[in-house]
Formats: structure tokens, sequence, C-alpha cells
């Protein structure tokens, strides 16, 4: 790894990497949050008195006059806060940028009207030939195939589960389809950006040449579909809702406890079906798995409906905790639906040490929050800071890492202060 100057503490396995991000809410942000949890050096570029949408989404929590959006304290961690209007076609702000490139590994983003603020990959390639450039957009970037009034089209997390199919296979059976909630799109989208990018940086590391990575939203949740496609070109069958229980296999659905929750129970496969009726106390040789549980038909039929009368009756005279318990003495798959109070709460989120403390940098304040995923006994992640301020280290970026001093920066400011209006930035915006 590069043995370049860093600005923030060295730990985990992405140390001496450096991601320079631009763009706001959510995949690609939380992509960069990802990585600077495991040690790289994140750049969050953002506009000035703006900064990324991530901020301005609610709820918002308060201290002292000062407020802070709660997703924004949990997911703009460990990350540095760089104050730029990002448009190139000032003189000023392209060697800025190129500076930064030329330091960089990894230059990501989410600004659709990227060509528009004079951001071309060809250049980027050009400053740095070892930069790896991946681009998240909800259909794709054009050279990557596709029809070009589709990669142009807006999006957000809601639509690429749409498009993809995924939400078509969420919900009742007859009803509405189901949103995958939250962000849920974002979130898988976040973990393939990370993906390619680590697959590209390890081809730099080992002597290639940097790429670019595209990243198309929709493309990413259709792989999530397990075999919606083949199911259709192999057998037919378009798959559909189907709620939440398995129409193939029983138990397996949400069931209502005694004391309200609704408990999620599974048994699939004849192993583990055994064992659930036996937890049950019912008469295995009656209720066998051939006639309940071994297909669409057997879960159809008279006796599976009235093993699922049962499953429903057993659940609704025990508590949460008595469900679990009975399940778990068998080894069957159980869990109540959880909610914040109950994760906080529970023994074994607290003995995985999986809440954390860290000053939010906005508050001044102590917050906890959900720790690092995943755990490694060699080289872990850590959170060394809270979520940035806006432009907290814009002086200290252009001073390390570019030799600024304090008049160039002040020059700086001066020459693009007014080179952004908000009217301007409403024209760049695609409609």
């Amino acid at each position: 790894m590069s043995e370049r100057k860093q600005i923030i503490p060295q730990y985990g396995p992405f140390a001496g990497m450096r991601v320079i991000d631009s763009g706001s809410l959510i995949a690609m942000p939380y992509a960069a949050t990802l990585l600077a949890d495991f040690g790289a050096e994140v750049i969050h570029i953002e506009r000035p008195g703006v900064g990324d949408t991530l901020r301005v989404l609610a709820p918002f929590a308060k201290e002292d006059g000062k407020t802070v959006s709660t997703s924004w304290a949990q997911d703009g961690r460990n990350k540095l806060s760089l104050s730029l209007e990002l448009n190139l076609k000032h003189p000023e702000v392209k060697e800025l940028f190129f500076g930064l490139i030329k330091e960089a590994d990894v230059f990501m983003e989410n600004m659709v009207w990227l060509e528009k603020l004079g951001i071309r990959d060809e250049e980027l390639l050009e400053v740095n030939p070892k930069l790896i450039i991946a681009h998240i957009s909800g259909y794709g970037n054009p050279r990557f195939g596709g029809l070009p009034e589709y990669c142009d089209r807006a999006s957000y997390d809601m639509i690429g589960q749409a498009f993809s199919g995924w939400m078509g296979l969420n919900g009742e059976k007859g009803g509405e389809p189901v949103v995958g909630k939250p962000w849920l799109n974002d979130f898988t989208s976040a973990y393939a950006t990370v993906f390619a990018v680590l697959a590209a940086y390890i081809n730099v590391l080992k002597g290639g040449d940097g790429q670019i990575v595209d990243i198309a939203q929709f493309e990413v949740q259709a792989s999530y579909c397990c075999d919606l496609y083949t199911s259709y070109t192999m057998a037919g069958r378009e798959n559909t809702r189907s709620g939440n229980k398995s129409a193939a296999f029983q138990p397996y659905g949400l069931f209502k406890s005694k004391d309200g929750y609704d408990v999620a129970l599974g048994a699939f496969g004849p192993g583990v079906y055994k064992r659930a009726i036996q937890a049950m106390n019912l008469d295995l040789e009656y209720f066998n798995y051939k006639d309940c549980s071994s297909g669409i038909e057997a879960v159809a039929s008279e006796k599976g409906r009235e093993l699922d009368a049962k499953t429903i009756e057993w659940c609704a005279a025990r508590t949460a905790q008595e469900i679990e318990d009975a399940m778990a003495q068998f080894k069957v798959p159980c869990s109540r639906v959880m909610g914040a109070k109950d994760c906080l709460a529970n023994e074994h989120y607290q003995k995985r040490n999986d809440f954390i403390k860290y000053e939010d940098q906005t508050l001044g304040k102590e917050v906890t929050a959900f720790g690092i995923v995943p755990k490694m006994s060699g080289t872990p992640g850590q959170v060394w800071r809270g979520a940035p301020s806006l432009g907290q280290d814009t002086n200290t970026i252009l001073k390390e890492l570019l030799g600024y001093d304090d008049a160039k920066i002040a020059d700086l400011k001066a020459r693009t202060a007014e080179t952004w209006t908000a009217a301007a930035y409403a024209k760049a915006r695609p409609s």
C-alpha cells in the first residue's frame, strides 16, 4: 500500500487506501462508510451550506440549539468533510480536485449530472492511471450498455426495487407489493460497490491499471431475486407474492404469541420439521412430513391446513419467550420480531459489543450507534470519530494533502464564492 501522508489514524485492513466521494443519499456514501469503518481514509466532498442530503433526513436529535439527523450520526462516521462546489469549469476547483485525484485510490460518485460539472472518466484516468472510478446510478452508465433514455432516468431506492422484479415478490398473496425498508436497494448497492471497488483495488495492487466500475441499482437488486428468472425461463413459472408463510413447506412464517409479539418460526426440510413437531409436542406419526410439508400440495391438503391451525394455536397459548425457548431446545430457527428497544436490551447483542459510543461532531455529544460489521480477529474496524460537521476538515485537507497555505485557501474561497449560485445549481441538475 501507498506510504502517502494520512490524516486519519491508521487501523484496519484498508489502512493506506484513500477514497474521494461526492454525492449523497444513500448508496454511495454508505459504501464509503463501509470502507472507512475498516481504515480507508474517506474524503467526502459536500456542497457548502447544503451538504449530503442525508444530513436533512428526519428524524433529528437536538442538543443546545444544534440539530443532527440520526441517520447522519449513524452512517456519516469515520469521514472527513470537505466543503467544495465541485464544478471543474472553474480553474481553481479543477486544480484542487485533480490534486486530490492524484493522491487517491478511489473516486466514488452518484451525481447523475457529472458531465455538466466537467468531470470525465478519461481525464481522471489521465491524471491518475491507477484510479478506480465507481459510478452508482439507478439504471447504469450508458458506456456499459442499455438504452440511453433509461440510463438518463432519475431513480430512488424504491424505483430499483420495482424495476428489478424484487418488489413483485414481497407482500401478501393478492395484496399490494411491499417496499423493503429502510432503503434496501441502496444498502445492497453499497455492498456491491464495496465488492467491486475492492476487486479493482486488488487488481491495482497486483500491478494492474485503474478502471471504471458501474453499479446499476436495479441490477444489484435483481441479483438478489434468486430463481425469479430461471423459474420463468426453465419452468415457465412466474414467481409472485406469497406472503410471510411458505406455500411449499411448513411451519414457516410469522405467528402471534400470547403476549402480542410476532414470532418468526421456520422449519425447512424433514430434519428440522421433525424437531419442530416434537417441540410443539404434536403427534409426528399423524403430522408426518410427507403429508404436511413435502410440497405445495401437502401444505394445502386438509392435514397440512390442520397443522397450520395447530401451530397458530400452540403459539397463541405461549409468550414469545416460551416459544423461543421451546424451539431453541430442539434447534429450530425462531425469533420474535425485534424493535430497537428489544435489540438494545438483548444480552446477545450486548455480549457481541454491537452497540458502540462515539462523539457526534455536530452536537458535540456522545451517541450510541450500531457498531462495526463484520468482526475480524486480526485487523478489526473501528470508529475513530463520529459523523463530521459540514466542512469540518476543509482546511486540514487543503493544507496537509495539497500544501495550500492560508492565503491560497482564502483566495480560493473568494474566487469560488459566487461561481455556483442556487440558480446555476438548479440549471445543472437534470429535469
